[in-house]
């Protein structure tokens, strides 16, 4: 299966154009949170996004909440945070929000690490974990240097052992990569991002 994925779109315009353009050749689109901007214009995000017509699945990153998220989905977007999905035969489990909690404030929809545990528990086998938040230790550091991922993703990681491990959320490390076990994880940021599945 050709998947196309990215993640914090924020509203960007030419961003979204593109990656309407690249999901004409996509079997399936994974979008990991961030599309509109602290709470605000995810109508309007969703509305950048329409034209993608293949199957689309969404986890709600700290700028939008899940219920926010399943209110303004597209007709053909499937919205997951802490359950999953099968798509011709690829299984699928998602969480979203920003995990551990950020400084940010109160518009931040954020996790502590153990009701991030306690969502992830119930996924006992997936292909692909979308997630918003990166797991601690890989594709996580911010420009001061610091590894900021979540402790209970990457326990997930380890346990589940996905083919794939997409996020966002820490800007500084988009386009990063890496792998825990055999579970290639990529932070993906708001450029198409491709991957070939087979499911497991």
């Amino acid at each position: 299966m050709k998947i196309l994925a990215f993640s914090d779109l924020h509203m960007a315009r030419g961003r979204a154009a593109d990656l309407v353009t690249a999901s004409r050749k996509a079997d399936l689109v994974i979008g990991a949170g961030d599309f509109c901007n602290h709470r605000q214009g995810l109508e309007q995000a969703m509305q950048l996004l329409s034209g993608i017509t293949a199957p689309l699945v969404a986890v709600p990153g700290n700028a939008e909440s899940a219920e926010e998220l399943r209110v303004a989905a597209l007709p053909n977007m499937t919205v997951l945070h802490g359950d999953g999905t099968v798509i011709d035969g690829l299984t699928l489990f998602g969480l979203g929000y920003g995990v551990p909690v950020t400084p940010f404030g109160a518009w931040s929809c954020d996790l502590s690490e153990d009701q991030a545990e306690a969502m992830l528990s119930p996924c006992k086998a997936a292909d692909i974990l979308i997630l918003h938040s990166p797991p601690k230790g890989v594709a996580d550091v911010t420009s001061d240097g610091l590894p900021v991922g979540s402790t209970a993703i990457r326990a997930a990681i380890e346990r589940i052992q996905p083919q794939l491990a997409l996020c966002g959320h820490i800007h500084d490390s988009w386009g990063k990569t890496g792998t825990i076990g055999r579970t290639r994880v990529a932070n993906l940021g708001p450029v198409p991002n491709w991957f070939d599945i087979t499911p497991a």
